[in-house]
């Protein structure tokens, strides 16, 4: 049956790509770290008419936010730090206002209340890190740290890579080539800051037209308003900027269906030889610690360690063993610790939904099931 699901989402992505729903996309699964799925359909760049292949980036905004949770697990279980370490141990001038009592903890589960950035950041200014870990370590608490639930678009990048740098000495890109992308030889399709010399190997993005309808739709005096300004929302024109794509902006992330599969994989158990955490910090890490209505946008969420609990199209308590992050614009990567599945679907044509990756999960989970 798994030869069987190889066809089903190869047929199903063309059919999205030919009737104009997707421009390009690529689905890859791994099954008790085998590779099971490597599709790929439809055109990376229709400037050039170069198609997808599996090895063809893509810039799927916070589905990297896995990665750079796992790069803390990994450094986690080495003993550079504890859940329960307060970030001014790592980085004092993170305390002002309040913020000395913010945890690792509090951080992964986005229960630090500190989800916003000053509103007059420029896509410039994200580009540069001292600057903006500056702002975040002088900016005030929404609420007590670990008592709310509230989405940190852009600090959690930047908080977790401030960590991570203070605790190795490197930043946070190098310590992702270095201790996950290298080992499961997936460097060259894996990346937080993309060197410029690369770009021309990355996917285009574009806007779909729904989500700009549903952006002005949506009412002004949302919290999601006050956290960041509206030029910094995702966007295609935002997410090809040449500095943004080499810039260090972990809450986001560049990389291939197949090598972000291949990481969940490489938590879940062994891929080639390589395991990047101990099953109980997988434990640790995929247990709900937190959730409740999001205080930034306004939706029920659930978190373990760094990663969002669930699937898109479904309940927590339907999926309670996935765990994974989703990417503005409609990708999505996940691991099932009930399934042994890994699953990356990555895509160019940024839409307001996910109902992409919902039918290919579900499809996915369909055929394991059968199998």
């Amino acid at each position: 049956m798994m030869t069987d699901v190889q066809k089903q989402v190869q047929e199903t992505i063309d059919q999205l790509v030919e009737s104009g729903a997707e421009r390009g996309v690529q689905v890859a699964v791994y099954r008790n770290g085998e590779l099971v799925v490597d599709a790929v359909a439809g055109v990376a760049d229709p400037a050039t008419g170069h198609r997808v292949r599996s090895d063809t980036p893509f810039y799927n905004f916070s589905i990297g936010k896995g990665a750079a949770t796992t790069v803390a697990h990994v450094l986690a279980e080495r003993g550079l730090f504890g859940y329960d370490t307060p970030i001014v141990e790592l980085w004092p001038e993170f305390g002002a206002h309040g913020k000395h009592t913010v945890t690792v903890r509090h951080v992964l589960t986005h229960s630090a209340g500190v989800p916003g950035i000053p509103l007059n950041t420029t896509p410039e200014d994200l580009c540069d890190w001292d600057k903006m870990c500056t702002a975040i370590a002088d900016a005030q608490l929404w609420w007590e740290p670990g008592t709310k639930v509230g989405y940190h678009a852009y600090t959690f990048g930047y908080i977790v890579g401030e960590i991570v740098r203070r605790a190795t000495g490197k930043p946070i890109s190098q310590v992702l080539r270095e201790d996950v992308a290298a080992p499961l030889r997936a460097a060259d399709e894996l990346y937080f800051g993309m060197p410029e010399s690369e770009h021309g190997r990355l996917a285009r993005l574009e806007d779909a037209e729904d989500a700009a309808e549903t952006m002005s739709s949506m009412p002004e005096d949302l919290p999601m308003f006050k956290a960041g300004p509206v030029r910094l929302f995702p966007t295609a024109q935002l997410g090809n900027r040449s500095d943004i794509l080499a810039a260090d902006i972990p809450a986001g992330g560049k990389t291939s269906a197949r090598a972000i599969a291949r990481m969940y994989a490489a938590l879940l158990g062994e891929v080639d030889g390589v395991r990047l955490v101990s099953p109980e910090r997988l434990r640790q890490a995929t247990a709900v610690a937190t959730s409740g209505v999001d205080e930034v946008f306004g939706m029920p969420s659930s978190w373990g360690l760094g990663y969002s609990i669930g699937l898109p199209g479904s309940t927590v308590q339907d999926t309670p063993t996935a765990f994974g992050l989703g990417g503005a614009g409609g990708s999505f990567a996940y691991g099932d610790t009930a399934t042994g599945v890994a699953f990356g679907l990555t895509k160019n044509r940024l839409t307001a939904d996910f109902n992409t990756a919902t039918r290919i999960t579900q499809l996915v989970t369909r055929a394991i099931a059968d199998s």
